[in-house]
């Protein structure tokens, strides 16, 4: 009798969170229609009706591009925030074999361009797709009622060169708007930012020829933000709510600091030029943003994600 009522319980009452950055936790991604297609690593299904879920947030890895490190720290903190149960993590394997990447990628997976995925530049294997396209599908994915009816936020974070890609995805994409489902951003730990005006922090820029470039500046674009205006991108930043999670220690020339004169210009350190963008757009564009610095923590997405006063920004309350 009792095996008999086993049956008719739902299987995805026994639906638990993946929790291992193996292959196991992965699952692709279809882009442009197909045959592309970029792996995931996540806690649930992207492609399966989940009605626990209200909450996803999505982490963009650094320059290494070890998503599998980044879901380990990501797994920690939804542990931390007693998240597990009710938030899908998803990290993107942004994977590349161009240039002086060589990730290993399965048939039909993107190769990103190895040094502008983090700023929405084309892919190295197809000009029909940017890096940010990729995060455009995921967030259109958790979207769906269908999937996911019950989701009520969405939170896309990214540390170090993720906090680049994010900064920019934020100001550029074209979806925030359309998914019925509010997103907020967490930038956390860029070397550089994507400055709106000719204006910089330290004045130092007479003899930096491509301060004021992208992905430096708006001049110049390329890829996902070259199609839109220079007054839309500034309008998108101001109107979208994001968090700059700054490491009150990153202070040091380490783990690939920026040290070219473009950079340079914003800031002598990560925490400065993280401060001096945060107040920036607060002050000249009105942007509801929050700068927010993390005690004791200097550049480690683990420390940074899984700090006390990070969690309830990266796990929202319902």
């Amino acid at each position: 009798m009792i095996r008999a009522l086993l049956f008719l319980i739902p299987a995805a009452a026994y639906a638990a969170p993946c929790i291992t950055a193996t292959s196991a936790c992965t699952e692709f991604v279809t882009l442009g229609g197909g045959p592309m297609r970029a792996m995931i690593y996540r806690t649930y299904s992207l492609a399966e009706k989940n009605e626990k879920i209200t909450r996803a947030l999505v982490v963009i890895h650094g320059t290494n591009r070890d998503a599998d490190n980044y879901f380990r720290s990501s797994l920690a903190a939804a542990f931390l925030a007693d998240a597990l149960e009710d938030t899908i993590v998803i990290v993107p394997r942004i994977a590349s074999a161009a240039g002086s990447c060589h990730d290993v990628l399965a048939p039909d997976e993107v190769s990103w361009n190895c040094g502008s995925w983090r700023t929405g530049g084309e892919a190295a294997s197809t000009d029909k797709l940017t890096s940010f396209d990729f995060t455009d599908e995921i967030l259109r994915q958790l979207a769906r009622k269908d999937l996911f009816p019950n989701l009520k936020a969405i939170v896309v974070a990214g540390h170090s060169a993720g906090g680049q890609y994010v900064t920019r995805y934020e100001m550029a994409n074209k979806v925030h708007e359309t998914l019925g489902v509010p997103v907020t951003y967490v930038v956390s730990n860029p070397s550089s930012y994507a400055w709106l005006d000719a204006t910089r922090p330290t004045g130092e820029v007479t003899n930096c020829a491509n301060y004021d470039r992208w992905p430096y500046g708006l001049q110049n674009r390329s890829g996902y933000a070259s199609k839109l205006s220079d007054e839309g991108l500034k309008k998108q930043l101001a109107s979208r709510p994001t968090t700059y999670l700054l490491g009150e220690i990153d202070i040091l020339p380490l783990g690939g600091f920026d040290s070219s004169c473009s950079a340079m210009a914003q800031g002598p350190t990560r925490l400065a030029r993280g401060q001096a963008f945060g107040k920036y757009v607060i002050e000249k564009l009105g942007a509801q943003h929050t700068v927010t610095v993390v005690p004791l923590c200097g550049h480690n997405a683990r420390c940074m994600f899984t700090a006390e006063v990070a969690l309830p920004i990266l796990f929202p309350k319902q």
